[in-house]
């Protein structure tokens, strides 16, 4: 800008009027202010375009310093969130075991059990385990316990079909278990045994005495059998991670539902206490014995006594030998 300037106020002090030379400093000043607004705009551009692309690097940069994404709220019984609960925060791409107790009382227990096995069913999921405690004299305090095998997509909204539909809830306990990193350790072991089976294999066909052949053969049996056991691990923790359990227990009208009580810590007292209860009963257990002993003591006794009597009876009515007479 300086330069552009300095011929136009050399031309005023010297008062003379070139038209050319000014029509050149006017043109060369607008095509300098242009560059200078192009290179503004370019540079504003380009420092928004890095903080735009810094930012969203920074957003799909996993752990870059962004802030977590909301965790999954609580379920409530109609499988909508709450907003409250326990519930544990994780990651959406995570290995999770989710169980689920729930105890409910029902006007008939049969009907209601029939009840639960239709929606699991219906949700994709099966009754794993199933039994019903019912007394012909008193129905109403039939009680019923149903596991269930629900999917994961599909659970939170059958469990709240179970808690509503069943008939009065009583309670309900969930629980969510992480194993990302118990499925992830195994995933990578059974990687590593199909590559070690797979380079042992390749030894094989290389093995130039037997001695060498049955060695290989023994570590690829080996490495089988230990592949095959995390096959079985992995495939259960895969049917694990894939359905949720849920345990209903179905209670009749005038059924009691069981109170499991949290067991005390010992103590002295509770040491004292049972060992007195092992003292009466190994008493009570000594004479009960002696009492059942002491009929057949006291006839094998008498039986004694009558045989040792008989005896001395015989002796002394038995003669006296005779002296043996002098011989002549």
């Amino acid at each position: 800008m300086l330069n552009t300037l300095s011929p136009s106020r050399r031309s005023s002090r010297t008062g003379r009027t070139r038209p050319g030379a000014a029509a050149l400093a006017i043109g060369a000043a607008v095509l300098a202010g242009g560059l200078a607004l192009a290179g503004c705009s370019a540079s504003s551009s380009g420092a928004a375009g890095s903080s735009a692309a810094s930012g969203l690097s920074a957003r799909s940069a996993p752990g870059a310093g962004s802030a977590p994404g909301p965790a999954p709220a609580a379920l409530g019984l109609t499988g909508q969130p709450t907003g409250t609960g326990t519930t544990a925060r994780l990651a959406p791409a995570s290995d999770i075991i989710f169980t689920a107790q729930l105890t409910v009382q029902a006007a008939n227990v049969g009907t209601a059990a029939a009840r639960a096995t239709q929606l699991a069913e219906e949700a994709g999921g099966y009754v794993s385990n199933e039994s019903i405690s019912a007394d012909p004299d008193r129905p109403s305090a039939a009680t019923a316990t149903v596991q269930l095998k629900i999917p994961v997509a599909s659970y939170p909204a059958t469990l709240g079909q179970l808690a509503s539909s069943l008939g009065t809830q009583l309670s309900l306990q969930q629980q969510a278990q992480d194993v990302t990193e118990q499925v992830a350790d195994v995933n990578s072991q059974v990687t590593s045994y199909d590559a070690a089976i797979v380079q042992l294999r390749a030894l094989l066909s290389h093995a130039g005495s037997i001695g060498d052949l049955l060695s290989v053969q023994n570590q690829i049996n080996d490495e089988e059998s230990a592949l095959e056991a995390l096959q079985a691990q992995q495939r259960a923790l895969s049917h694990e991670t894939s359905y949720a359990t849920v345990t209903l227990t179905i209670l009749g009208p005038k059924a009691k539902p069981v109170v499991h009580h949290p067991k005390a810590p010992p103590s002295l007292a509770g040491g004292l206490g049972a060992g007195w209860h092992a003292l009466r009963v190994t008493v009570s257990w000594t004479l009960a014995f002696l009492g059942v002993v002491a009929p057949f003591a006291a006839v094998a006794a008498l039986a004694g006594f009558v045989v040792y009597r008989g005896r001395r009876w015989l002796i002394r009515r038995r003669p006296a030998a005779r002296p043996a007479s002098p011989e002549n």
